[in-house]
């Protein structure tokens, strides 16, 4: 009985393991009271207007931060994904206008698949790219991706000449209606975020390669023993990165209807953020989607309440700055509380 009650004792609460004590939890909370705080002060936030505009608007952050998730869990950093949302939807609407004047606009829909399919294609490039230039020659992440980050932006510009580029063509209004319609009411880039995430916790519990990606962010060296294919993991989640950013850089050219060259310019603050308020540690190892999904949803609805409070827009990037700070100083003050 005596050893019983004692490891009873030893056990932990409910509330001090798994889901509860991580800092997506903590920032769930924080998430949660910030939503009461906003509608007491502004009636109007949680009307179906507003709710719907936050509901788009952070879809398109979390689904970026999605990509951004991957890399971080394998101590890496991807700050090229702003400009590759840019570059994929400029080459997305030039393909459309094309291939819509062309034989494949007399098939409905043909044209918007192509145009599609070639935006995809080039983001996965950039992505191989840069986790080529990682994984095999052993590049520094951050020097590889902020070069390409260059790249991606100067391409934008020299294509469009600093124009945007419209979405035209005869498929231009399915490609509105799949890009920024809605299920019942439901935003579809909102849909969209959850089949993604949902896909991607499968993806990190239930396989062998994301096992892999977890394994390679606590230790690689240990992993690299262990049989991982590390080179191949981390040119996957460079690719992984690119391609979501590129979806949702084709998601926001449907809902503008046209394309700026500067399109999602310094989104790379708020996507990294997004991952690292949700408990993504820049040092490998730790992170899910949902932690990028609740992260990009409290960045979120601070900016909407401060539009709503005719707060100037420039200090959201300060304010940004402040929780990605105390984001990291909770999360080591919760790992030296439970000593992980």
């Amino acid at each position: 009985m005596a050893n019983v009650i004692s490891s009873d004792m030893r056990r932990p609460a409910w509330y001090a393991g798994g889901f509860f004590a991580s800092q997506t939890a903590y920032v769930s909370g924080a998430l949660a009271i910030i939503v009461i705080i906003m509608a007491a002060l502004a009636p109007v936030f949680l009307s179906l207007g507003n709710l719907i505009n936050v509901a788009t608007n952070f879809s398109y952050i979390a689904i970026v931060s999605l990509g951004a998730t991957l890399v971080i869990l394998t101590a890496g950093i991807d700050l090229s994904v702003g400009s590759v949302m840019a570059l994929t939807a400029i080459l997305t609407a030039l393909l459309l206008r094309w291939t819509s004047a062309s034989p494949l606009g007399a098939v409905p829909g043909l044209a918007m698949s192509v145009a599609v399919l070639g935006g995809l294609l080039s983001a996965c490039g950039i992505g191989l790219i840069n986790g080529l230039l990682i994984a095999r020659l052993e590049l520094t992440p951050f020097v590889t991706t902020l070069g390409m980050l260059s790249v991606a932006r100067g391409l934008c510009y020299a294509i469009t000449r600093g124009a945007g580029v419209a979405i035209t063509g005869g498929d231009a209004d399915l490609f509105s209606s799949l890009t920024d319609g809605d299920i019942l009411g439901v935003p579809l880039p909102l849909i969209y975020l959850l089949i993604l995430a949902a896909g991607m916790g499968v993806f990190l519990h239930h396989t062998a390669s994301g096992r892999y990606v977890f394994a390679l962010g606590g230790n690689e060296r240990a992993a690299r023993l262990a049989g991982v294919p590390v080179a191949r993991i981390k040119t996957g989640v460079y690719v992984a990165s690119a391609l979501l950013a590129g979806f949702a850089g084709i998601l926001m050219a449907g809902w503008l209807g046209s394309v700026p060259a500067n399109l999602a310019q310094g989104y790379e603050l708020r996507i990294i953020a997004a991952a690292v308020i949700g408990g993504a540690n820049l040092s490998g190892g730790i992170g899910g989607p949902s932690g990028a999904v609740v992260g990009a949803a409290l960045i979120e609805v601070i900016r909407n309440g401060l539009v709503l409070a005719r707060v100037d827009t420039y200090w959201q990037d300060t304010l940004v700055g402040v929780i990605i700070i105390a984001a990291v100083v909770v999360d080591r003050l919760r790992s030296r509380r439970t000593g992980s």
